[in-house]
């Protein structure tokens, strides 16, 4: 109970407070635009590229990813000696997600977290990671579709994680990850079943 107290829950509340730290809107500040109301009026990488260019675009892709990373690296070397260590690691890899989707200092209304999650899956399995990248990066050429490659390159990680034999809790952080991803692009899901999803040349929604 004790650690739980003074140790659990200010590591997991720490990495939900940076998770939610919307730096796409930070960094579109000095340029008049509000990036929650042009575009997909989403908070993430994919809309302030669309919006601001590719220099801002890659930098809030940066820095969203390392607010996914830094948090769980971090508690994983203070509790490194820790009975609990994989737990807390895990439950603050998947705050720094919930944080990004629903960070307290916008209302609640954020991202749908795919960079972050890609920052805690660069903490699971690096090799992993780039797998999926891959197939982010593949699917997105040949489709011309961000969600679709966001949605399968997600999902993509569990495959990966199972045949690398991942220890067991990074394989179901992974997949509570992904589930969230994939409720959030929810009404991308619709648009690519019913072929209204516009692509990334077209200026997509997603």
């Amino acid at each position: 109970m004790l650690f739980l107290l003074f140790t659990a829950l200010p590591c997991i509340l720490g990495s939900y407070l940076i998770g939610a730290i919307p730096f796409g809107l930070l960094l579109s500040r000095g340029s008049g635009i509000d990036i929650r109301t042009q575009g997909s009026r989403n908070i993430g990488a994919t809309n302030v590229t669309r919006l601001l260019g590719k220099k801002i675009g890659v930098l809030t892709l940066c820095c969203d990813m390392l607010k996914g990373y830094l948090p769980m690296f971090v508690v994983s070397l203070l509790l490194r000696t820790d009975p609990n260590h994989d737990l807390v690691v895990a439950l603050c890899g998947a705050a720094t997600v919930l944080g990004h989707i629903f960070p307290v200092y916008l209302r609640f209304k954020g991202g749908k977290g795919v960079a972050t999650a890609l920052g805690a899956f660069l903490y699971l399995a690096p090799l992993a990671t780039l797998g999926c990248l891959l197939i982010f990066a593949i699917t997105v050429v040949l489709s011309g579709y961000v969600s679709l490659g966001s949605l399968l390159g997600s999902a993509s990680i569990l495959v990966m994680l199972l045949v690398l034999r991942v220890p067991v809790w990074k394989f179901w952080l992974a997949a509570g990850i992904v589930l969230l991803i994939w409720l959030k692009h929810h009404q991308n899901i619709k648009r690519l079943l019913s072929g209204t999803e516009k692509s990334w040349q077209k200026k997509d929604n997603g």
